[in-house]
């Protein structure tokens, strides 16, 4: 067994996610360029990011997939020491909304967050959105409050966001120096030490005097973060109420595992852009995000028993993985991301895929600096790596020893919201095309391909406007494939508002063999969001097992055309509860049809109804615009949740439907001489009002 270089307790598998524009991939940049992997500092303004090396990426100034990437860091405060060197697994994830899928597979590998806050505009909607998937994951995580350089920021005012609208648990670890053109360093609580950043990058960091107009902020502020972290140990909290000095080292461990019990949330600040406090908030990933040591191991089951196993950090357990993102490389070709939970990987060696239930070789294994790489021996316990050549491998599937199978809890994913028509230019274009959206929906998780049975056309489903324009752009450029695209439709769906029993007979007699099958089905409504559930109720074998599969796979493939308008039914129970057979003519195939016939009978009795996806919209535009941008959304019969005002604009957080939202940013444009800017973000499914339903129908036909 040759030995691991890091000790797992000098690992950090960390992720930073943030709002689009927070200045995300400019922090893992300066990152990069302070731990030594880059010579030289990419600028995403000027589409040199090294994070961001997709073409799309570089032109829009965007992050589109989550590049992994492993550096080294040492505190400063130990500086030239080579014990305490770190190994820091980085994954930089998209902020816009419509990758939401990469932030999502990304969260539940890592073990702890740094969320980045523009520090003009404080918390923003997608920052709420990706707060709450790392809520959801139980991430422990630290903010950096970016661009303070800038004009209209201000540290005090992102910090109340924080608190207001994400986390009561935020704690001031810093407090800046100067604001906005004047902000030149930053003050640390805890140490009671003041920095400059200087030299042409930054790079050195010197110790100066607090400056005496700060003086009082700073101890009042001191004052609560010692307060804030007694409040999380009892024996500090004694020291505390009995006026007993506490130690530093006492502070930093008590804030450490109060960061990693999520008790507490560190918030530090500084301009990645100019340079300015990302060596502390290295030190602060180092100080108080776990290793792998220090979250809850995993859990998983055993595929045949469903018996619980629960997964150790430990190189000399059986090897478990996740595989949480797959790659096409211009380079090296089909790239399988993953992160070892448990044991160890060589090259050469078989793992087994336990959701396939297929084993693969290990090829080559590749440990990732955002696009440069480094082929490796050997993976261990808590690292992050990339295994090349992987069949059959798709996004969630667990890898692991064959010697002992384990399926790791998988990831949801949300269904697409939109779809479009996409037809090949040429004849030779329409090979290629097939490949290229497999290879594509291979990647992405939430990106569908379907055809139409009926008119021969391929739809392709995504998360909004821009993730399609994408992956048509990358289509052509990485597959040279020329494609024309239709007009994007909504992907409505159908469901149910009442109960309701039918039965599907189907008999068919020719010469020979006949056919019987005969269901009974009863369906009930589910809330908004549940999917589709199926239940045998069969008692005393009226219908013998062997057909029960048969049954709920005509169910299925009847849900994908609903009773209205053809569109796929969701949220609702079908619980089979009687029916017959006939000793020699029943076939699976018998009660397939039966049951389809059933289904399509039950749900037009259940008073159906057409359902939208409501998409959440933040704008933010001059004040001089209000009157005609709220009504504008009040015609696209939007609901106006909240108005707020933030620096000289007014921000308006309002549900629309999506169907009213094509071609909004040109709308928005004219309506505010070109100054106004939207997000937008799913939301719910909603009933859809009876003259528009009416519309959709016709539309249909």
């Amino acid at each position: 067994m040759s030995s691991r270089q890091y000790p797992i307790e000098k690992v950090r598998d960390i992720g930073i996610i943030a709002h689009i524009d927070a200045g995300k991939t400019t922090v893992s940049e300066r990152i990069l360029f302070y731990t030594g992997i880059s010579h030289k500092i990419g600028e995403v303004h000027e589409g040199e990011a090294i994070m961001d090396w997709m073409e799309q990426e570089r032109e829009r100034g965007i992050t589109i997939t989550s590049a992994a990437t492993t550096c080294f860091w040492t505190p400063t405060y130990k500086k030239g020491d080579k014990n305490f060197e770190y190994r820091i697994n980085l994954i930089d994830t998209p902020g816009h909304v419509d990758f939401t899928v990469e932030v999502e597979r990304s969260l539940r590998v890592l073990d702890g967050g740094v969320v980045v806050f523009d520090g003009v505009a404080g918390v923003e909607p997608q920052s709420e959105t990706v707060w709450r998937q790392a809520d959801k994951y139980k991430v422990p995580r630290i903010c950096f409050v970016n661009k303070l350089d800038r004009m209209g920021a201000s540290f005090d005012k992102s910090f109340d966001s924080i608190l207001k609208k994400l986390t009561k648990k935020a704690v001031a670890l810093e407090v800046p120096i100067g604001s906005e053109g004047a902000f030149s360093g930053v003050i640390d609580l805890l140490t009671m030490q003041a920095f400059s950043f200087t030299g042409e990058n930054g790079d050195k960091m010197e110790k100066i005097e607090i400056p005496e107009n700060l003086k009082a902020e700073v101890e009042a502020k001191r004052a609560i973060l010692v307060e804030k972290i007694s409040e999380q140990d009892e024996n500090l909290t004694n020291k505390y109420l009995n006026n007993e000095e506490i130690s530093l080292d006492e502070l930093k461990k008590a804030l450490r595992r109060a960061t990693i019990n999520y008790t507490l949330v560190p918030v530090l600040c500084g301009t990645a852009l100019r340079n300015k406090g990302v060596q502390l908030l290295l030190d602060a990933v180092i100080d108080y995000l776990p290793s792998p040591l220090d979250v809850p191991p995993v859990k998983g089951n055993d595929p045949k028993t469903e018996a619980e196993i629960i997964v150790a950090p430990d190189d000399n357990a059986p090897f478990t993985s996740l595989a949480f993102k797959i790659a096409s490389d211009p380079y090296v070709g089909h790239l399988t991301f993953f992160r070892v939970y448990a044991g160890s990987l060589k090259k050469g060696s078989y793992i087994l895929n336990s959701i396939k239930n297929e084993q693969e070789r290990v090829g080559r294994i590749l440990r990732m600096h955002a696009n440069q790489r480094e082929e490796v021996e050997e993976i261990f316990a808590g690292d992050i790596g990339a295994i090349v050549g992987l069949k059959n491998t798709t996004t969630g599937d667990t890898l692991c020893s064959p010697d002992r199978p384990i399926i790791l809890e998988k990831i949801v994913f949300p269904e697409p919201v939109i779809n479009v028509k996409i037809d090949p230019k040429t004849k030779a274009d329409q090979e290629k095309m097939g490949l290229a959206l497999k290879r594509l929906a291979d990647e992405d998780p939430t990106f569908r391909i379907k055809s139409d049975q009926e008119t021969g056309e391929t739809i392709i489903a995504g998360m909004g406007e821009l993730h399609l324009e994408i992956i048509v752009d990358r289509m052509k450029r990485e597959f040279n494939v020329d494609a024309t695209v239709g007009r994007p439709q909504v992907a409505y769906k159908e469901t149910v508002t009442t109960g309701s029993e039918a039965e599907g007979k189907y008999i068919r007699q020719s010469g020979g063999r006949g056919q019987y099958g005969h269901v009974r089905l009863r369906i009930t409504p589910l809330e908004r969001g549940a999917g589709f559930t199926f239940k045998n109720e069969i008692k005393g074998g009226a219908i013998p097992n062997e057909f029960i599969p048969a049954v709920e796979k005509g169910v299925k493939e009847a849900l994908q055309k609903g009773v209205i308008a053809g569109f796929p039914l969701v949220d609702f129970e079908v619980a089979l509860y009687d029916g017959s057979f006939h000793e020699v003519d029943s076939s699976e195939a018998a009660f397939k049809i039966a049951a389809s016939m059933a289904l399509q009978e039950a749900a037009k009795r259940a008073k159906p109804i057409i359902l939208e996806p409501i998409m959440k919209v933040q704008t933010i535009i001059p004040l001089e615009f209000l009157g005609d941008v709220s009504g504008d959304l009040n015609s696209k019969r939007g609901r106006i949740e909240s108005m707020d005002d933030r620096e000289g604009t007014k921000v308006i957080d309002v549900k629309v439907p999506l169907s009213e939202m094509f071609g909004y940013a040109t709308k928005l444009r004219s309506l505010t001489q070109g100054r106004g800017s939207f997000t937008m973000e799913f939301g719910s499914y909603e009933p859809v009002p009876k003259n528009i339903e009416q519309e959709i129908i016709e539309g249909r036909k």
